[in-house]
């Protein structure tokens, strides 16, 4: 009987669907047979496969990004139920029915559920976020880390650039040049490397710019949100203690 029960269960999603990036808006309404364990992810594989509405109306497959599935590579971001979120970890078991999917609004929708980042992007390229070791492989071994600042980089370095902090943040929208939480948090990282550090300067100084860190409005939805746990507001505020050490060192240096 208890077979049978979850055979016949369906699970139904309510999905925010665009078909060109000029387009409007609209929704879908599917009905999903119900499997134990499975997720947001499984269920649009399922609607791929069978695109009908609840209707029974043909439909063109849902489109939507995904990669690694176990929460490491940020691609399958989206709006589930009103929260930013990682469909790959959204179990249906965990989430009140209708299920509503929805792309995330910070960015520009390409279609349906796939959204176009450039902005996380071009804010990463803004402040350098990499270490510049072009040439220099000839020299052997870099300095070591000390352990005690290894351990908090690594929680930094757990950023997978899946953009929820940036859409949970009232401060990120089309209005300001923000460049966001994500982007603050790995000047950060990459200051605290003992190589990386040779860029440090330039790096605040593009913290420092318009839509840099004075953006941050402080409402820490980002850290409350971040799939991965990363403490952006701590690094915000180191942030704000560094680009504030280098304005008055370049007062004190005119």
């Amino acid at each position: 009987m208890a077979e049978t029960t979850v055979a016949s269960k369906m699970v139904t999603f309510i999905i925010t669907r665009q078909d060109k990036p000029e387009s409007q808006a609209y929704s879908e309404t599917f009905k999903v047979p119900y499997r134990p364990n499975m997720n947001v992810i499984s269920a649009l594989m399922e609607i791929q496969r069978n695109p009908v509405t609840a209707e029974g109306k043909k439909t063109t497959p849902v489109v939507w990004e995904s990669n690694c599935l176990e929460e490491v590579c940020g691609a399958c971001s989206m709006v589930i139920n009103g929260k930013p979120r990682q469909a790959c970890s959204a179990l249906i078991d965990q989430l009140e029915q209708p299920i509503r999917l929805e792309p995330m609004r910070t960015f520009p929708v390409v279609r349906d559920l796939v959204i176009d980042r450039e902005r996380m992007f071009s804010a990463l390229k803004k402040v350098k976020a990499w270490i510049p070791i072009d040439g220099t492989y000839d020299l052997g071994p870099g300095p070591r880390m000390a352990e005690s600042k290894r351990q908090w980089a690594y929680e930094l370095s757990k950023c997978m650039t899946c953009g929820v902090c940036l859409e949970s943040c009232p401060n990120v929208n089309e209005r300001n040049s923000f460049i966001g939480p994500a982007a603050i948090s790995q000047v950060r990282l990459f200051n605290a490397h003992p190589t990386g550090e040779m860029n440090k300067e330039e790096r605040l100084e593009a913290l420092m710019e318009d839509g840099g860190i004075e953006g941050c409005g402080n409402s820490q939805n980002c850290v409350r949100s971040c799939p991965k746990g990363i403490p952006l507001t701590t690094s915000i505020a180191a942030m704000n203690r560094d680009t504030t050490k280098q304005l008055f060192k370049k007062w004190l240096t005119v």
